[in-house]
């Protein structure tokens, strides 16, 4: 049995890993801090675990292996140091941290440390995505011009930010709004199938104003490495989101709409972009669900990296400088602040 502490419960994901924990018997969350002493009371309650006041003694403690950090994005950077510096396993929600500053520093400490590290980038176990990965890696785009994802809901329509989440629409909590916090998603899965962004702008808008001093929606624009240019939507204002992945190769087109997969390629027997593309690998599971089995001892979990979760954070927050700026910004790197 592996022991967990949450250290911070604030995030709109919290209770979603408080069931995956109450599903397995070999994970057991013991103790539970938090800045605020009532949600650390709802969240112990909801996990049979102790509430603890004092969070040097989660520190302190050697049989939490690991803690599960869902506090607001502007306490992250205090909690990751804690336990990278006692050796403690953790989970971080996304975004690791708000700038690039905080965001390398962090990786840098959990990589010095060689704890076991995940955040919460859930949407490259999808097969659809999978599958496309292993496409582009096989060169069956030939070369890839243009990728366009498309990350939206009706969050700020339906209000989902009024109460209990109302930190996550406060930008100096939360370190950015909308655009950033579902475009976080995509541009992982982005970087992920492109790989490197060498510059970035963005327009970003304020929608309805439900929200003051947060954006919204927004649309972002990427110059990738190998040449291929790439688009982002993300948004808490629409009612509907039917096309999400846009991907344009020399040798081969993708789309996904509504959820299906259309490929054409005609190297590809079958890819004719007219029905759905059915023949797809099998899906993994959920991001927290494959830190709770690396914990657990299982062997090659694909994990994303530190530098990965801190590389994303740099490539949005020059997406949200070229919005500010009017104009392209480079990605801070890893060794250069």
């Amino acid at each position: 049995m592996v022991h967990l502490a949450l250290v911070g419960g604030a995030h709109i994901h919290v209770p979603n890993f408080i069931k995956r924990v109450q599903a397995r018997d070999d994970v057991a969350v013991s103790h539970v801090w938090d800045h605020d002493p009532d949600r650390a009371q709802r969240r112990a309650a909801a996990l049979g675990a102790r509430v603890t006041p004092d969070l040097e003694a989660i520190w302190a403690d050697a049989a939490i292996q690991a803690v599960i950090i869902g506090s607001e994005t502007d306490r992250h950077e205090a909690l990751v140091l804690g336990a990278a510096t006692v050796g403690k396993a953790m989970f971080v929600e996304k975004p690791l941290a708000a700038d690039s500053d905080g965001a390398y520093c962090m990786a840098e400490a959990i990589e010095r440390a060689g704890v076991v590290f995940q955040t919460g980038y859930f949407m490259r176990g999808d097969p659809i995505y999978r599958f496309l990965r292993r496409e582009l890696q096989r060169g069956a785009f030939g070369q890839v011009t243009r990728l366009r994802m498309s990350n939206c809901h009706a969050g700020a329509l339906g209000g989902w930010f009024d109460t209990e989440w109302r930190w996550m629409a406060d930008v100096d909590q939360a370190g950015v709004g909308a655009f950033g916090d579902l475009g976080a998603h995509v541009l992982d899965i982005m970087l992920w199938l492109l790989g490197d962004v060498t510059s970035a702008t963005a327009a970003i808008g304020m929608g309805t104003g439900r929200y003051p001093g947060c954006d919204e929606t927004g649309e972002g624009l990427l110059r990738f490495r190998s040449g291929a240019i790439g688009s982002l939507a993300a948004a808490w204002d629409d009612i509907a989101n039917p096309v999400t992945l846009v991907l344009s190769g020399t040798e081969a087109h993708a789309t996904v709409f509504n959820g299906a997969l259309y490929y054409q390629n005609q190297g590809v027997a079958g890819a004719d972009g007219k029905t759905p593309w059915t023949d797809l690998p099998a899906p993994l599971p959920h991001a927290f669900d494959l830190f709770l089995d690396a914990l657990t001892g299982q062997a090659d979990v694909p994990l994303v990296s530190p530098r990965e979760a801190a590389e994303r954070v740099a490539v949005m927050a020059a997406m949200y400088a070229g919005a500010r700026r009017g104009g392209w910004v480079t990605p801070e790197t890893w060794g250069a602040l």
